[in-house]
């Protein structure tokens, strides 16, 4: 007797956003094992960082389905936002908060842990980012790619089922933007399930299990890397990384 399929880790059907008459999401169905890097590509304009909005209801859907392990987002939005980590462009620290003051606040406020385990989860994941040295620091006195690590570490601190990951790196310059991918790719080894906005395209062949093309608000193209990259379907998607490796 085979083993029923595993649920995934996030489940999207048929996701439609529009701003009043400009329809940016027709229709995107998408299932994301769990453990899975899932990469988003594909023009500006394409509907990426919708998407990624709307799964933590940043933006309410127009229509459309989100499930998280199998249970559907009706109403609790802080239970789902509690279950899908973000990670934005910018790195929205609260300025006036330590290091880790901003890693464990969530955890005190959203899940009412008490301090002492608040603060032990903060500087367990604060290590994992390479930035437990720099716990009582302020946002100020780091370096982009340091804020951003931050970011990353106040995500995972509230132990989310999936981490998005929204243009990650795009306000950074390459060498910080190296140091934020090795925590995306360490993050990757270690199993953590991720839906990750991207236009570095050697880290999306590099990482992903998925790559997920999207054109005009709509999946153009889903495929493991080697074949998006190396054997693209759809004329467009063909289009779109001949353009982005020129």
């Amino acid at each position: 007797m085979t083993d029923p399929p595993a649920t995934p880790a996030l489940s999207v059907r048929n996701l439609h956003k529009s701003f009043g008459p400009l329809e940016v999401l027709r229709g995107i169905s998408l299932d994301i094992a769990q453990g899975a890097v899932v990469t988003l590509i594909g023009a500006s304009g394409s509907g990426k960082s919708t998407f990624l909005r709307c799964l933590n209801h940043l933006e309410q859907p127009t229509s459309g389905e989100i499930y998280v392990d199998g249970v559907p987002i009706t109403d609790d939005i802080a239970g789902l936002r509690a279950r899908l980590g973000m990670v934005f462009q910018q790195f929205n620290l609260w300025p006036h908060m330590t290091v880790l003051g901003n890693v464990i606040e969530a955890p005190l406020r959203v899940k009412r842990m008490p301090r002492p385990e608040a603060v032990a989860l903060g500087r367990r994941f604060l290590a994992k980012v390479n930035l437990l040295d720099k716990q009582d620091e302020y946002p100020a006195r780091l370096s982009g790619g340091q804020q951003q690590r931050v970011a990353i570490a106040r995500a995972l601190a509230m132990e989310p089922k999936v981490m998005l990951f929204d243009e990650a790196t795009s306000s950074l310059d390459p060498e910080l933007t190296n140091e934020v991918l090795a925590v995306m790719r360490d993050l990757a080894r270690d199993g953590t399930t991720m839906v990750v906005v991207t236009h570095e395209m050697a880290f999306a062949r590099e990482v992903s299990d998925r790559v997920v093309f999207l054109h005009m608000g709509q999946v153009e193209e889903d495929g493991p890397p080697a074949q998006v990259f190396g054997a693209p379907v759809s004329p467009r998607c063909r289009q779109f990384l001949s353009s982005v490796r020129a």
